[in-house]
């Protein structure tokens, strides 16, 4: 039987477990906390920036007021002429305006690139010409704050709009003629320097390609090295030191390999700066570690009895490799592989040291054509003084974790679809 002291001793020894499993309770419990009102405030952000505020004109093409010069087409007159017929559908809405100076305020409340809106419009129906019909334009940025974030104005006043823009808001309200919709220009625009016309196609395109380019450098460079090191290797100094050093690239902070990249592939073999192509060479860098390292465990996770029985029927060293241990070790790098590219689809400052932060309007089009990524667009968006600009960044925040969430989840699928089990 137990004596008191040990029943004390076994009572302490329980009371301190349970300690331990409480303190990691509440550390997880805290940590999900934490991760929901990142999220939360993210999301409760970010959603804004899908969702655009517009509002509803009478537009009337009319030639004479567009007043295209001699031997010019309709067609042939820039966006910004078209937002002439705008001005005009919102005198009409306001006729007692006349003052320049509220008229200038009147204009404020339709963003300027509704003009391209008319022109592409007209482009794809001719027959509009001469006619009236009921438009939905983009509002401006101060306006679609004021409408998301306000309630149209109605609770308070804005520091942003003055009183007169805010009754004719209301009033436009009350006809109907103001509302949310959902912005598809943030999947099909590039960037903009105004918040109601800036999108996010150019960075999401530019990802891709540069993605394009860091799988195709690094995953046979990687795979090779790692099947050279598992397989063919004979273990030495040589063999160890190597294997340090990928080891120790692995840890090597980003920004490091963007200084690799400026110094090779722009300053030594010229290659054009803010380019996909660069910035695919200088990700390929940074994961092509992860990728090797990721290899290497999964060849040397195959069991020694299937390079046996191959040798046995005669296979060679290079058949062994080629049909029986890379494709049973294929999961696993495939699995090493998308972690390693969902590493680089959220790296900046690599892609920062080689100019890939310029200002770039229009979509790439090459792997050599100017363009950003997604985390470089969030980081410009997310440096500009305008409000907009906001809930631009939430929104793309919210795209790429999306994207990211996506690649996990694949890597997951792969590694339980085609596992094997010794």
């Amino acid at each position: 039987m137990n004596n008191p002291s040990q029943q004390q001793w076994h009572q302490s020894r329980m009371n301190r477990e349970a300690r331990f499993r409480w303190y990691g309770r509440s550390a997880l419990i805290f940590s999900v906390l934490m991760l929901a009102i990142l999220l939360g405030s993210i999301a409760s952000r970010g959603y804004l920036g899908f969702v655009q505020t517009q509002i509803k004109l009478p537009i009337v093409y009319d030639a004479k007021l567009l007043a295209p010069e001699e031997g010019q087409t309709i067609m042939d007159i820039s966006a910004s002429g078209y937002n002439r017929l705008v001005q005009a559908a919102l005198r009409a809405e306001f006729p007692e305006v006349t003052d320049q100076t509220q008229l200038h305020r009147l204009y404020a409340l339709v963003s300027l690139s509704a003009g391209g809106q008319l022109k592409h419009q007209l482009a794809t129906a001719p027959d509009l010409l001469s006619h009236a019909t009921d438009i939905w334009v983009p509002a401006a940025s101060d306006v679609d704050q004021c409408i998301k974030n306000d309630l149209l104005c109605l609770k308070q006043s804005n520091d942003r709009l003055n009183d007169e823009q805010i009754i004719w808001l209301r009033q436009l309200d009350e006809k109907g003629q103001v509302h949310l919709a959902f912005n598809r220009n943030f999947f099909t625009h590039g960037d903009s320097r105004t918040p109601e016309q800036a999108g996010f196609l150019g960075a999401i395109t530019g990802s891709l390609l540069t993605l394009a380019i860091c799988l195709l450098a690094s995953f046979p460079i990687g795979v090779m090295t790692a099947v050279y090191l598992e397989e063919f290797a004979h273990k030495g100094k040589f063999v160890d030191i190597i294997e340090v050093n990928i080891n120790n690239l692995a840890a090597v902070p980003s920004i490091v390999f963007g200084l690799l990249g400026l110094a090779v592939y722009i300053n030594m073999m010229h290659m054009p700066r803010s380019a996909p192509l660069v910035g695919g060479l200088t990700l390929a860098l940074m994961i092509l570690p992860v990728i090797i390292i990721a290899t290497r465990a999964s060849l040397e996770a195959v069991p020694p009895s299937v390079r046996d029985a191959a040798r046995a029927l005669g296979a060679s060293p290079l058949q062994v490799v080629c049909h029986h241990a890379l494709p049973l070790s294929m999961p696993g790098i495939m699995t090493g592989t998308i972690l390693g590219m969902a590493r680089a689809i959220g790296e900046t400052a690599p892609l920062l040291m080689i100019g890939m932060v310029a200002f770039v309007v229009d979509t790439p089009t090459g792997f050599s054509s100017p363009s950003t990524v997604m985390p470089v667009q969030i980081y410009l968006w997310g440096s500009s003084p305008e409000l907009g600009f906001a809930e631009k960044t939430a929104a793309g925040i919210l795209v790429l974790l999306v994207l990211l969430l996506a690649m996990n989840a694949l890597a997951i699928f792969l590694r339980k679809r085609f596992e094997t089990r010794w």
